[in-house]
């Protein structure tokens, strides 16, 4: 829960549940902040009879409960103080506000109209009610976090894009048909959203808070859109948790479908664990996965059984959620033969043999080439030092003859006699494990050294001394331990052993592939590519092209600007089976098109600008420090399938080009929430559909299922200080994380 609510690095402290519906105070009169279980505890407390009552009054209102919504909206990693929080916006007058009922959501609200006359207006909060929109979904968060279903994701600490595609690959075994439930665009019904949460609260003023949010349009859900979880300014932080609690009563529908069938098909126990088993026992099975407004259904059964599933899964959307439902896109295709768009990836069943294929003859070559050099550079290790070995023992040898023959005795200053004697030890040990390594030797050896065994014998055995006896017996022991033909045989089982498990593991492996299906997740490669031609990184040919409307950035902000793009491409492409495809996007087309653009600024070729600024794109800082925003080529290179987070998409950044201003405005405070600077440099917002005459909304001109930044910030001007500056250029923080409604108009 510390997660998803977003707190960081608060203290734990053991309070009564009852001190929280007082206002808590300091000696200077702000708020105090209490840490993530004590606010829990605090709208855990308000459950009677079966429902949470008085939210808005004993939570929401509170100025601890605000206080840790104003945290939550920062988005700087160290937690603001309450001084600095209370110099921008007094939160004991916003709590008397909300008790008292004085808190107008509308005068709260800023129009933003367009710069074209025919585009359509954009509503957006200010910074305080921004605040009680925070508190708002903290509030609910609690309430049915614990309540979501398990393969619901979107919205939820921990539950994201990745999480749940690793789902998918993991948990989702030999799909045979699978269907989305595409919804047509439409605005979430309030109506039905205000019965949904009546359920579980009781509370009228926080529900009539939430409708008008609604009425004022500073909430704005649109369903079967590409709004939801991208990061863009139209979107409120309260949309994916309503749009979770809307479709709960969905989600309960799906398990209940799957309970059934399950029932009507049960697994047999202790089938799996047996592994030479000749029977495939396949249960029919039916899984389901949601993000946000975005469902897949997939069924291990037949096509009749999925279309029944199908069938009642509308008829529950149509009828109890009064949404439209694309019947056209939800059709049922074949996991095996058909790919789906799901998450902004294609996804396929396919077998375990694509995952591991086999060597190619090329390869195999290649292989058994590599094992023949390794043999003899041993071989040539191996006689080189059975080389240095002859040649130093000669050497001692005739050093102790010639002073024996001078000198008729050996006179040394120092004993070596042990180190001599365990070099000479170390070598026979060496060559002696070498020389029984070769079985043929052994058996020849043992047949030579046993042909004669007459000392074996009662008589003559009787008429020999006994100590001519016990060291012939210790010399038959000793040739049967190490010249003994079990043993080679045994040796020989060994190897017949590991040959026969090969066999066995190939023959499970190709059972596999042949009953057995995976998921595999793509990059959509020519949507990826029809993107990057659209905002300009390419020519008609597909190569690397200067972007002009950058040059009148610094250096550094052009290539954060690219890097920006590069690391959100990367952070979200990073689970796909063709990420190699994506790490080639990065590393040539976005990095040769910034030095491009870098060359075209300072009138150079693109040689000259590789070696001032190198292929990893240095920048020199005011104190002379080398800065490498750009992903360098290892880095790419080491980059996988590690990532669990939920990484925005690169729509809103590669959609919004910021263009520096010649003159920098201090008199205005830098628009990112509960930042005092007020050293700020001015860029105005120039927008991708703007700049090309797109609609968006035409998938032939622009890309299908690319999202766009509302037409109402093209052209809008922007005080940023330099660190927030640069965090939006890096894709560290999104056009949410400012209050546009403060934006500046600049001829």
């Amino acid at each position: 829960m510390l997660a998803g609510l977003g707190f960081r690095q608060f203290q734990t402290s053991k309070i009564r549940t009852s001190i929280f519906v007082h206002t808590s105070r300091t000696v200077s009169g702000n708020p105090h902040c209490h840490s993530a279980s004590d606010l829990e505890a605090l709208v855990l407390g308000q459950y009677r009879n079966g429902k949470f009552r008085h939210l808005l009054h004993a939570a929401i209102s509170d100025p601890s409960f605000l206080l840790a919504a104003c945290r939550n909206l920062s988005p700087d990693e160290t937690p603001l103080s309450s001084d600095s929080i209370a110099r921008v916006i007094a939160l004991e007058d916003l709590s008397l506000d909300l008790r008292a009922g004085r808190f107008d959501v509308e005068s709260s609200c800023v129009k933003i109209f367009p710069s074209r006359k025919k585009g359509s207006s954009l509503v957006l909060p200010k910074l305080d009610l921004k605040i009680v929109i925070e508190a708002v979904r903290m509030v609910l968060e609690i309430i049915y976090e614990k309540r979501f279903a398990t393969f619901a994701y979107g919205g939820r600490p921990k539950m994201g894009r990745h999480t749940a595609l690793r789902y998918l690959r993991s948990s989702v075994e030999n799909p045979n048909w699978w269907f989305r439930v595409v919804l047509r665009k439409q605005v979430l019904d309030i109506c039905r959203l205000k019965t949904v949460l009546a359920e579980k609260i009781d509370d009228d003023e926080l529900i009539g808070v939430i409708e008008r949010l609604f009425t004022s349009e500073a909430v704005v859900v649109e369903l079967g859109g590409l709004d939801l979880g991208r990061g863009l300014p139209q979107e409120s932080s309260l949309n994916a948790i309503l749009v979770n609690i809307y479709f709960h009563g969905l989600d309960l529908e799906l398990q209940g479908i799957r309970a059934q069938i399950h029932c009507g098909n049960p697994r047999f126990r202790g089938l799996d664990k047996v592994e030479d088993s000749q029977i495939f026992h396949k249960p029919i099975r039916v899984y389901a996965l949601r993000y946000l407004d975005e469902v897949l259904i997939a069924t291990s059964g037949s096509k009749l059984l999925t279309i029944d599933i199908k069938t009642s899964i509308l008829k529950y959307v149509e009828n109890k959620m009064d949404l439209k439902v694309d019947k056209l896109n939800t059709s049922i295709h074949s996991a095996v033969y058909e790919n789906i768009s799901f998450l902004g990836m294609e996804i396929q069943a396919v077998s375990p043999l694509v995952f591991h294929p086999p060597l190619s003859e090329k390869a195999m070559r290649a292989k058994k080439k590599h094992l023949k050099q390794v043999e003899a550079k041993a071989s040539e290790l191996k006689n080189a030092r059975e080389t240095r070995r002859k040649k130093l023992g000669m050497k001692i040898l005739k050093h102790v003859f010639k002073k024996l023959k001078r000198a008729g005795e050996l006179k040394i200053d120092f004993h070596a006699e042990g180190e001599i004697r365990e070099v000479f030890r170390t070598w026979a040990e060496e060559v002696v494990a070498e020389y029984l390594k070769s079985k043929e030797e052994c058996l020849h050896w043992h047949r030579l050294l046993t042909s004669s065994e007459f000392l074996s014998l009662k008589g003559i055995r009787e008429q020999l001394p006994e100590s001519l006896i016990d060291a012939y017996d210790q010399f038959q022991e000793k040739l049967d331990k190490y010249f003994m033909p079990g043993r080679t045989s045994k040796q020989l089982d060994e190897n017949e052993m590991k040959e026969k498990d090969e066999e066995r593991r190939y023959a499970k492996r190709t059972v596999q592939d042949l009953t057995e299906l995976c998921i595999r997740v793509n990059a959509p490669v020519e949507l990826v590519r029809r993107a990057v031609k659209l905002a300009g990184f390419t020519n008609s040919m597909g190569r690397p092209r200067p972007i002009k409307l950058l040059m009148c950035l610094d250096d550094s902000d052009i290539i954060k600007w690219y890097a920006g793009i590069g690391r959100r491409w990367l952070d979200f492409y990073c689970c796909c089976r063709n990420f190699r495809m994506v790490k080639t996007v990065v590393s040539y087309h976005l990095r040769f098109s910034c030095l491009l653009t870098l060359a075209e600024k300072h009138e150079s070729t693109k040689k000259q600008a590789i070696r001032h600024y190198s292929k990893d794109l240095k920048v020199i800082d005011e104190n002379g420090v080398d800065e490498i925003h750009f992903a360098t080529e290892k880095e790419i290179r080491m980059m996988g399938d590690r990532n669990l987070a939920d990484p925005s998409p690169v729509d809103g950044a590669i959609s919004m080009t910021l263009v520096r201003l010649a003159v920098n405005d201090n008199l205005s405070f830098c628009l990112v929430h509960f930042c005092q600077s007020t050293d700020t440099i001015l860029y105005r917002v120039r927008l991708l559909q703007n700049r090309l005459n797109v609609d968006p909304s035409n998938e032939e001109k622009w890309v299908p299922g690319m999202a766009a930044i509302h037409e109402a910030l093209n052209r809008k001007c922007l005080p940023l200080c330099e660190k927030h500056a640069t965090d939006l250029f890096l894709g560290k923080i999104c056009l949410q994380d400012l209050d546009c409604t403060s934006s500046l108009n600049v001829d």
